[in-house]
């Protein structure tokens, strides 16, 4: 493969790198960290491996590490670096910079000096799930990573219930069972789910079905790898009452009446005193058959 090496103008050049397979790379890419003066990288020694890879050398350079931990020292100066005349490249661990990604922080200071911003583009596990899925693409709501306390996620979700988009998250292998439990309850569990997972690598997967459903299935089975969880928009036409005492049941079980029901009417765009009936009935229901 032959990389063209140039001079590159004097700016903040952002570097979409793979997802996984090292072939999906571009030649602009290959290129760019060929040439760029000063090279950054939200992980160092993936970003020399994937040079490797492609027999892109370091040439005397060495790799900035830019992370959450880095400090602003070093934003600063990559920042100073690119304003006295050099072209400075960044890469992120995985896919494209400033998605799930610090270089966020190096992208608006730069901005805020007046030093030039562009990106070589590339792959995008966002962009990827969504083309595989099967799940609408005419919008979508992009959504990060959820927090890790139960009630703070829930809330995030509750507050996604209303988006009339594909929801996107990535998830951490350890709490995806979790997530995708609390995602039945906010969100409905009759509502569509996608999980994917290692895109493009050899052990590629992916699992579609309710959110109950993926949610029974990963409460005891334990993926490793890189996820990405997309979940269907939400649907106004009226909902079964089967269905919805099957997420009052769910709620129910976790959280007081109060809170289930707010869950409940909040995800599923409902009069909050009909579903409290419901699961007034549930409860007057359970305590009768005891």
């Amino acid at each position: 493969m032959n990389i063209h090496r140039q001079k590159l103008a004097a700016g903040i050049i952002f570097v979409g790198v793979p997802i996984g397979t090292a072939r999906d790379i571009t030649l602009r890419a290959l290129d760019t960290l060929a040439s760029a003066d000063v090279l950054a990288a939200e992980d160092t020694r993936s970003l020399r491996k994937l040079m490797d890879i492609h027999g892109v050398a370091l040439d005397g350079r060495r790799i900035v590490a830019l992370h959450d931990h880095s400090g602003d020292g070093v934003v600063e100066r990559l920042v100073d670096a690119a304003r006295e005349g050099q072209s400075v490249a960044y890469a992120s661990e995985a896919g494209m910079p400033l998605i799930a990604d610090p270089g966020f922080e190096l992208g608006r200071a730069a901005r805020a000096a007046g030093v030039p911003v562009t990106c070589a583009p590339g792959a995008s596990a966002v962009l990827t799930a969504l083309a595989i899925a099967g799940l609408p693409t005419d919008a979508f709501h992009f959504a990060g990573f959820l927090p890790n306390a139960k009630a703070a996620r829930l809330t995030a979700l509750s507050a996604l219930a209303g988006c009339q988009a594909t929801l996107v998250f990535y998830e951490s292998p350890k709490r995806l069972g979790a997530m995708l439990r609390d995602a039945a309850q906010a969100l409905g569990v009759q509502r569509q789910a996608v999980v994917c997972r290692e895109l493009t690598k050899k052990f590629e997967e992916t699992r579609a079905g309710t959110l109950a459903e993926l949610a029974e299935t990963y409460a005891t089975e334990k993926p490793k790898g890189e996820i990405v969880v997309l979940v269907d928009r939400g649907r106004s036409e009226s909902v079964n009452f089967d269905d919805l005492e099957m997420m009052l049941e769910h709620a129910l079980e976790g959280q007081s009446m109060r809170d289930a029901v707010d869950a409940v009417a909040t995800a599923q765009g409902l009069p909050r005193r009909l579903v409290y009936q419901k699961a007034l009935a549930l409860r007057q229901s359970g305590d009768a058959e005891e």
